[in-house]
């Protein structure tokens, strides 16, 4: 585990700030879940890439403008207890707080305005739309739509200096735990036991403010009268 104090709170969005998963929630709106399932599947196993099956379900599903504001108003509905209380005591005790998602931009931006989140602060996926608000791609450039993205936009953001924790869900969050960047799994939504067993720590709360004791030194715990993880 990183020393503390950090610097940099990192946050992945879908089964960690909120309980859904996007995609899943525009497949079932677009009424492909079944294909877009497979194709995840077939990706975890490793039988696709990353790569390819960002682009082949985003294919299948085509979100509209539209659609991406009606996922942010399901985010926002959705959000994990406690998850606007902890990036209000975060931010208070001066830290930086940014969401990292292969997650849709729109969508998850809407979700950062209601955790008073900058949206300078989101790194996600930018999506494209025509004159009539309809799906006209991705943006393939992003590192978040390939393996080892998000590994790749924690670089940046520490620049090799700043100390940081992240805390997601997944087995691609992972891939924010480096050098000067310590990993909490979060399983209050769903377990899952690569994550369990990758995590400098695991927490299966279904509420997010059991990561506080986690991140923040025995003063700023003090400040906000609650216990360190140690006592």
């Amino acid at each position: 585990m990183i020393a503390l104090p950090v610097d940099l709170v990192l946050f992945d969005c879908d089964s960690t700030l909120t309980r859904i998963e996007g995609v899943d929630e525009l497949a079932r709106l677009r009424g492909v879940a079944e294909p877009v399932a497979a194709l995840t599947a077939a990706a975890m196993v490793g039988k696709v890439s990353v790569e390819e099956v960002y682009g082949r379900r985003l294919e299948l599903i085509r979100p509209d403008r539209d659609a991406l504001e009606w996922l942010g108003r399901q985010y926002v509905a959705s959000m994990v207890e406690g998850a606007t209380e902890v990036v209000w005591v975060l931010r208070e005790l001066g830290k930086e707080v940014h969401i990292i998602s292969g997650g849709f931009r729109p969508a998850i931006n809407a979700l950062a305005r209601a955790l008073d989140i900058p949206e300078a602060n989101v790194h996600a996926v930018d999506l494209h739309f025509d004159e009539r608000g309809a799906y006209a791609g991705f943006d393939a450039r992003s590192p978040l739509t390939r393996s080892g993205g998000k590994g790749d936009v924690v670089d940046q953001l520490i620049g090799g200096a700043a100390r940081a924790m992240a805390i997601g869900d997944g087995v691609t969050d992972l891939e924010m735990k480096r050098a000067g960047v310590g990993f909490i799994g979060f399983g209050g939504v769903v377990r899952r036991e690569p994550v369990a067993a990758g995590a400098d720590v695991y927490v299966d709360s279904r509420s997010l403010d059991a990561v506080l004791p986690l991140i923040l030194t025995s003063e700023e715990l003090g400040r906000l009268g609650v216990k360190s993880a140690g006592g």
